[in-house]
Formats: C-alpha cells, structure tokens, sequence
C-alpha cells in the first residue's frame, strides 16, 4: 500500500469524521421542528414542535398535537423541559369537532416572547387561526387569556412571528405564502389598525426574487437593521433572508443563509444573539433516516453559528450536514445535581414523565449511550452517583472524551427494582472533557435513569 493511498484514506476519514460531528441534531429524544428561542436571565429556552413517532410515510404528513421546550446555557447540552402547551389549551379550536381527528395534526410553528415580566406564545393551530397563550413563566403553565383566536384562518394563517421594536411597538407577522403583518397592542394579546398583506418581500430591482419568501419568517432587529430570515424556494426550501430599514418593509433581498437541499423538503429559521455570538437553528431529517430511507415529516432541530459582516449581512453556511459543529460557550458542573435527559448526543433513548412530573430517560438497551459535552471536573472527581429504576439491570460505564475513551468507572444497576440512588468509586478525573455513559447489559430494557452527580 503506498503511501500517498494511505494519506488520502486518513485524510477522507478525518473528513468523514467531521461531517458526521456536524450533522448531528441537538434533539435526538424526541423529532422536533420549527425551533424558537429566546435568550431569558443568561438561558437558552428553546420552543419547538413535536413530530410524532407515528407520522405517515410521505411528503406533508405531519403528525402534531403539541409544543415543547428545552433549555442551555452551553449550546451544546440540552435539557427537555417537557409539553409547554398542547391543542387542548385552546378550547375554540375544538368546538366543531369530536375528537379533534385531522387536527391532531395541527399544531405547527409557533413563537414565545417575554414583554413585562410575562411570556406570550402565539400558536397556530392548522385550519384554525392564530391563537395566543400566557404565562408568567418561560416554562409555564400557559393559559389561553382571550378564549378565541387572535388571527382567524383567513389570512394565511401559520408561522407567527413577533418583533418588539425598540420604541415599545410590537408586531406579529406570519403566513404562507404571503406575508402578513398586523401592530400588537402592548397587552400582547390584541392589535390595533389593520391586518396588511406586505407587497415588497424579498424583491430584487423591483421584481420577486427567484429565491423567493415561502413560509416560517423570523423578524428581528440587530444594530439598526431589521431582518426578515423565511423559509424560501419549495420544495426543497432553504433559509434566505431580507432586511429593511423599518419593522414593516419594504423588505430587500439579501441572499441565502443557506441553500436549499434535496435532503431537507421543508425549512424554518429561528436566529438569536448569546454569549457574545450569533445562531441559526433549523432542522433537518436525519435521525428519521437513521431509522428508514423512506421519507416521514419527522424532522430534527439543528442549530450553526452565523457570522455578520460590516455592513450587517449575513455570510451563508452550507447545509447542516458539511456544516461546523457548534463549539460550547459554558460547561456543566458535575458535582451539582444533573438531568439525565440533558445531553449533547445519544442513540436509542426515550424521555417519559413520572408521577412527579419529573422527566427521565428510558428506552435504555445494551449499547445506548448519551454524550454530554464540556463537563468541568474542576480538580478532580472520585465518585459517580446515578439515580436508577432498574428492570433487568445493568451497568453505565463511565468514559471520558470519547465513546471508546478511558473507562474511568463501572456503576452496577442491581436488579432489583424501584428508584433508588447507585453509586460507584471512579478514577480521580480533572479539567473538562467530554462525559459518554455508555449502557451495558443483557437483553431487553436494562433500567430508566432521572438525574446524575459526580463527588
């Protein structure tokens, strides 16, 4: 074997390596959608929705009934916070109908906002408008204050948005495939004047872009630019963008923040300043192609790092997969009480609810593992304690910064039943590495696991 051979094949794996790191969704529990996230007292809240498990084979057939949240303070580990609103919070939605049949299919993009102490998610319920919850909370609970919709159905009515300008007025804008844009009053849950279609989106010397806007804006406001980023160009849709000098247009095309790919048939931008850097979060479909090569609307949240130039445009990324894996901006302190459904990566795992509302992890066979990313030991760690519900039992291998890594303990899951703490003496670890609790055992389900610290 030469050696030129030899430099080529370590080159194309180190190449291999790299797109796989960079490819991976940040959610891989549960498929998520139409990520948006807002930056509340130092934390990421991210909103999402929840495609099912069970959505049909083929293009468009959505399956969801509800909205969730995850948070980070690192974007790279994220922690479920569970359903923050389902279809049932909005009653009107369901007065027409028994069992609410098709619709369990419809709760789409929405987007949750903090203006005075409370937080406002406007949530479109497929068929039925634009509705409006609250609370005082960025997790909840949400309650519909005014009982009807906000938006009726009339106007193309999904993926809101909302921009709250710097001299106090807000605007909430949607729609697919025209963009729609209405004043908010400053109680968040009515408007004033009248509901306009916008006619100067994304146009380029005065004529529609051929990369135009489909769906899913996000409006925002940096350094005195305002930005529109949408969904463009189905199908496949990518993220392109326009900016204006005021809230309500005209808007003029910019370019792609990225291109459309066949991999992706659909697409929905949410973009947000943290820790002194600037993000993108989409979604592709990988983890439904881990499973299958047919087609589902099972998608998975993504989020890059975007980068602005002097004149405040944006410098285009390439498609999730090619693109570079986002770089942690925090750590995790082990020695504090950690959830187990907090996670950069894992593979073959499941979140479920107890009794307490408390979220665990499950669905736990021989050789899953979760990942988790820039875990400060500080000085040093001696000591790792799980807290368990073994089935058949089992054991968590403890590796650092690698999933093949140093083994640096072996905590033992005794068969025998109910919550309980384990615990386990490991090799004194230091200084920040990646953490892998890798899952061995026999057949079937070895144990659920609620939260982890080290000592």
């Amino acid at each position: 074997m030469n050696r030129l051979y030899i430099i080529t094949v370590i080159l194309f794996i180190g190449t291999l390596a790299n797109i796989i790191k960079a490819q991976e969704p940040i959610i891989q529990t549960k498929f998520t959608a139409d990520a948006a996230p807002i930056v509340h007292n130092g934390t990421v809240y991210l909103y999402t929705g929840h495609d099912e498990d069970d959505a049909p084979e083929g293009m468009a057939g959505f399956r969801m009934k509800e909205w969730l949240c995850y948070t980070s303070t690192d974007m790279v580990n994220w922690t479920e916070r569970g359903v923050i609103a389902n279809l049932y919070d909005f009653k009107w939605a369901d007065a027409a109908i028994s069992g609410w049949g098709e619709f369990e299919n419809g709760a789409w993009a929405s987007q949750c906002i903090e203006r005075n102490g409370k937080f406002y998610m406007y949530c479109p319920v497929q068929g039925r408008g634009i509705g409006v919850l609250v609370a005082d909370n960025p997790l909840g609970p949400f309650k519909d204050p005014i009982g009807k919709p906000l938006i009726s159905n009339q106007y193309d009515s999904i993926d809101p948005t909302v921009l709250i300008d710097d001299d106090g007025q807000a605007y909430l804008y949607w729609g697919n495939p025209n963009l729609w844009y209405v004043k908010l009053n400053e109680d968040m849950i009515s408007y004033s004047g009248e509901i306009t279609k916008d006619s100067s989106i994304a146009k380029v010397d005065g004529q529609k872009d051929p990369y135009h806007y489909q769906e899913g804006p996000w409006v925002y406001k940096r350094n005195g630019h305002y930005y529109l980023a949408y969904a463009s160009t189905c199908c496949p849709e990518g993220i392109a963008y326009s900016m204006s000098d005021s809230p309500i247009g005209p808007w003029q095309f910019k370019g792609y923040i990225m291109k459309p790919d066949r991999r992706s048939s659909g697409n929905h931008p949410g973009i947000i300043d943290y820790k002194g850097k600037s993000y993108l979060f989409g979604f592709n479909y990988r983890l439904n192609f881990m499973i299958t090569d047919k087609h589902h609307e099972r998608r998975s949240t993504c989020v890059a790092e975007i980068k602005y130039n002097s004149d405040g445009t944006i410098q285009e990324l390439p498609w999730w997969y090619e693109g570079t894996a986002v770089q942690a901006v925090g750590s995790i302190n082990p020695y504090k009480r950690v959830e187990a459904e907090t996670m950069a990566w894992s593979e073959g795992l499941k979140t479920n609810k107890n009794d307490k509302n408390d979220i665990y992890i499950t669905s736990i066979d021989n050789g899953d593992y979760i990942q988790i990313k820039s875990v400060d030991f500080q000085k040093g760690a001696t000591y790792f304690q799980a807290y368990a519900a073994s089935i058949n039992g089992g054991n968590i291998e403890i590796r650092i910064d690698s999933l093949d890594g140093p083994l640096i303990g072996n905590c033992q899951i005794d068969n025998i039943g109910g919550w309980r703490s384990y615990n386990s003496a490991i090799n004194k670890t230091s200084g920040i590495h990646d953490l892998f609790l890798v899952f061995k055992g026999g057949e079937g389900q070895l144990f659920n696991i609620d939260y982890w610290i080290f000592k």
